[in-house]
């Protein structure tokens, strides 16, 4: 039987389409990792892979300049793939499992203030058509924190605009529901009912995307990003991302007093620790109100 890495792939593309049920984005991004780590073992049987060899491949990718993360990223697709040869009987054990992840940066996630994310999304205030799916788009990032692969599938059925809510599906096809502000209800409703977009919601069935581009499509990724681009530079003069949207979103959030479990919820992350960083970012928040409250802070000793 040949256990090359090579001829195990297509099982594993399956084993990730069909029973992982991984969101596209991330199929992606696993099939080009395992492409890579089969180019560098070659046709090396899988039962002669150790720990060893995926050090090495590691090494490799840090000598060629990946940035930590997305050798810690890569290293996540490994440690996938031999779980599953392992769970399917091609080895005994999993080489990867003891391979330690590389210590990753810290960085603290960039957010816009409250006046210039409101600044951002008032930008968009024409009457057009693409002005109007532009506020909608920028208002819906600012208001529920959704990650943009989340923003871009959403459908028709999936937004109730009269309770104010979003069925979002996220990382792994799991759906959770969101609520959103007035202000993004007001823009999707002028986006929807208020143009051309209206009478093509109603004509097809609730599957019908939301966002569209011009040529009645669903939008892509790429579209939304030069779309935040653009207002980002026309009313901050600097380059904004979708992502810097979420940030502001539980960055403010946070300064406004709301529970990090619940923001948690909000974001769809998995683990309370990956929301826990919008805590340094609003330490300087604390210490102005640690400095204004408590009788033994800088403040109320210098006063004295």
């Amino acid at each position: 039987m040949d256990v090359s890495v090579g001829n195990i792939t297509d099982e594993f593309v399956r084993y990730i389409k069909i029973e992982r049920n991984l969101s596209e984005h991330t199929q992606r991004n696993y099939i080009s990792d395992l492409g890579q780590f089969v180019e560098y073992i070659k046709d090396k049987s899988i039962v002669d892979i150790g720990n060893i060899d995926i050090r090495g491949y590691l090494g490799h990718l840090h000598r060629i300049g990946l940035k930590k993360s997305s050798i810690a990223r890569k290293l996540a697709t490994i440690r996938t793939l031999f779980r599953f040869l392992n769970r399917e009987g091609y080895i005994d054990k999993n080489p990867a499992k003891i391979v330690a992840t590389p210590k990753q940066e810290k960085f603290l996630p960039h957010f816009l203030s409250v006046d210039d994310a409101f600044r951002l999304v008032e930008s968009a205030n024409r009457e057009e058509t693409s002005s109007l799916r532009d506020r909608a788009i920028l208002e819906l990032f600012y208001s529920s924190g959704i990650r943009i692969g989340e923003l871009v599938s959403l459908d028709r059925e999936d937004i109730n605009l009269s309770d104010g809510l979003i069925k979002v599906k996220g990382k792994g096809r799991k759906e959770r529901i969101v609520p959103i502000g007035l202000k993004a209800i007001e823009a999707m409703k002028r986006y929807i009912e208020g143009t051309v977009h209206g009478s093509q919601f109603t004509a097809h069935d609730e599957r019908f995307p939301l966002f569209l581009n011009r040529s009645w499509k669903r939008i892509t990724e790429r579209s939304v990003r030069r779309i935040v681009l653009k207002y980002g530079m026309e009313s901050l003069k600097q380059p904004v991302k979708p992502h810097t949207l979420r940030h502001s979103f539980a960055t403010h959030l946070l300064d406004a007093g709301a529970d990090l479990r619940a923001i948690q919820e909000l974001l769809g992350h998995k683990s309370l620790s990956t929301t826990q960083k919008y805590t340094h970012l609003g330490m300087d928040k604390l210490m102005e109100v640690y400095d204004k409250a408590h009788p033994r802070s800088k403040k109320a000793v210098n006063e004295k």
